[in-house]
């Protein structure tokens, strides 16, 4: 497939991109699906056939391994749509037309394009290098690999190929999507293994695969130690996805203050070895196993995602780092033709500054998220505190991973997990401040499972009576920076320098904004800690400060030797990063004396 775009558009939540597919593909757009949610996506099938005149039979709960049927059936469902529309824009004159006004003024086959029409009256005489050349964007998916929950037939606890995001990698293994597969949230061998079972996964003899695997990473370490993981099962790692670990939406997974750039560059100078060294463990994987060998190299990408805002980063970010796409996520919640806002959330988005953007602790999952201010799933949340019921009735369960009270698991966002949890806690006999600050960490986890799905519904009028009204959202802290609702065409021709979609002027440069972020974070955790730091703390917070240290010296030497990105701003980087520099060591001097004092 060629690839026509230079940006893809990553998962956002779990119902904010659940149908971008077929809203871009056919503009040669790759996307993300989330699988986490198969009764979203049932009564999404339901709509759509609804609307396209598709029969339409209901997979229930009573239906043999109906999660993953669900997935399968909702994705096979996107994809025809998706063939559909790219033969009726094939066929149509403004359709075309679009499709390469769209692409970056650098793409080859635009160019080409403009050529062909030079010399064509019509496009009856270019058909057939139409058909060849216009082609789908990828429909892809994403799998959070920790969100798997075992699962129970009555009180019998069902086999792991049943659990959650098993069933999830079932039900696309078993589409007819030919795309990709995304894994994040971290390592999972007994996921990883089951891979193994499906024949997509694996390469031709052409080294093409009908499905690939795309890590989603934040260093370069944890990269290698997945892709050798995976090779020695005879599955070929086909992307890494690179993700800032605080600049983004949705779940922040902060790495210990290493920096997208260094990153970056790590990956970028080391990716014949990685390519190398992993193949060959895949290589004899595959002969072990009897599988066929591809005779040809296997394709390997490098891809970047997180707070990128300007055609400029993004360009750098292709250009420096070599990296074969760049992921825009927060911006593209404000373009309706893309992604699926319910209008109250999209208005919130619109007038969001930073102040109203935050890294909380809301999340089930006990990692930080990214939460909007004043959303409707937090208000329902404080609702329930203040009639002295905390704790969401948990119509879904996705993320009931705590076996404290309940061998089955229950969510810490729950009802009844919240009571249980209060209960333990008055027995405790702790002081009133200690009680206090424990009983708020317990009331702060919000139903982000059901809320992040609930806006596509209240977008297309679809029921919520199991869900309720409330919506959750996970902007990074990019949004604060785009205010207005955008066409299609506005935040492509943004994203490739043909237009500005930013109004304002005091917009941060991507990776000073990171590092700040990481300082904040930094101080938070030193905060946390500073009454009763023990070795291990003193450890982490001296090699986190460190860490950011050497990242500041890498972007020195960086904005000092690049002469042909950032001109007009490198003066005004270089004090910002001065700045950063004297911020952070004030707060390593503050470390080294609560050392002293503890």
């Amino acid at each position: 497939m060629t690839k026509t775009h230079t940006f893809h558009i990553p998962v956002m939540g779990i119902g904010y991109t659940i149908d971008t597919p077929l809203k871009v593909s056919h503009l040669g757009i790759d996307s993300v699906i989330s699988l986490v949610d198969d009764m979203l996506l049932e009564k999404l099938r339901k709509m759509y056939s609804e609307k396209f005149e598709i029969p339409y039979k209901e997979i229930t709960e009573k239906f043999q391994d109906f999660r993953a049927k669900r997935i399968t059936s909702y994705l096979n469902l996107m994809n025809d749509l998706a063939d559909k529309k790219l033969n009726e824009l094939k066929n149509s004159v403004s359709g075309v037309k679009d499709y390469f006004n769209m692409l970056p003024d650098s793409s080859t086959i635009k160019n080409e394009f403009k050529k062909l029409t030079a010399q064509h009256f019509n496009l009856d005489d270019l058909k057939s290098w139409i058909d060849t050349n216009i082609t789908k964007g990828s429909i892809d998916v994403n799998i959070m690999t920790k969100v798997d929950k075992d699962n129970y037939n009555k009180n019998k606890k069902l086999s792991i190929e049943f659990n959650d995001a098993h069933a999830a990698l079932r039900g696309f293994a078993e589409s007819n999507l030919t795309s990709s597969l995304i894994l994040s949230a971290g390592m999972n061998p007994r996921l990883y293994a089951y891979l193994e079972n499906f024949d997509d996964f694996y390469p031709n003899k052409n080294g093409e695969f009908k499905k690939k695997i795309v890590l989603k990473v934040s260093d370069y370490r944890s990269a290698l130690i997945q892709g050798k993981f995976l090779a020695k099962k005879g599955i070929w790692v086909s992307e890494y996805r690179v993700e800032s670990g605080l600049n983004c939406g949705g779940h922040a997974f902060a790495t210990d203050g290493y920096l997208l750039g260094p990153i970056l560059a790590e990956f970028r100078d080391n990716k014949d070895e990685i390519k190398q060294t992993v193949h060959e463990l895949f290589i004899k994987a595959l002969k072990d196993k009897n599988r066929v060998v591809p005779q040809s190299p296997l394709d390997l990408k490098i891809t970047a995602q997180g707070g990128v805002g300007t055609a400029e980063e993004h360009q750098f970010l292709l250009e420096y780092y070599n990296v074969d796409s760049v992921g825009w996520g927060s911006p593209f919640l404000l373009v309706p033709e893309a992604t699926t806002v319910d209008n109250q959330t999209l208005k919130k988005l619109e007038n969001a500054k930073e102040k109203d953007l935050y890294l909380s602790d809301i999340s089930p999952l006990g990692v930080p998220f990214n939460n909007l201010k004043g959303n409707t799933k937090d208000e329902e949340k404080f609702s329930y505190i203040a009639k002295n019921r905390p704790g969401s009735p948990c119509p879904k369960k996705y993320v009931a991973l705590n076996y404290e009270f309940d061998k089955k698991g229950l969510c810490t966002a729950s009802r009844k997990y919240q009571y249980l949890k209060i209960k333990e806690l008055e027995k405790q006999n702790l002081s009133e401040l200690e009680t206090k600050k424990k009983y708020n960490k317990i009331i702060e986890k919000s139903c982000v499972c059901v809320g992040l799905g609930t806006s596509a519904l209240l977008n297309y009028h679809v029921e919520t009576k199991k869900e309720g009204p409330g919506v959750s959202i996970c902007p990074g802290p990019n949004m604060a920076y785009f205010s207005n609702q955008m066409s299609l065409k506005n935040i492509t021709d943004h994203i490739y320098g043909r237009a500005n979609m930013i109004s304002r002027s005091d917009r941060p440069n991507l990776f000073i904004k990171e590092l700040n972020i990481y300082i904040d974070y930094l101080k938070k955790k030193f905060e946390e800690s500073k009454d009763y730091m023990d070795v291990k703390q003193e450890k982490y917070l001296k090699k986190f400060s460190n860490n950011l240290k050497d990242g500041i010296t890498y972007y020195q030497n960086v904005f000092n030797t690049v002469y042909n990105h950032f001109n007009e701003i490198k003066s005004s980087l270089v004090k910002e990063l001065d700045k950063s520099k004297d911020k952070l060591n004030q707060i390593t001097v503050e470390i080294e004396k609560a050392k002293w004092m503890v």
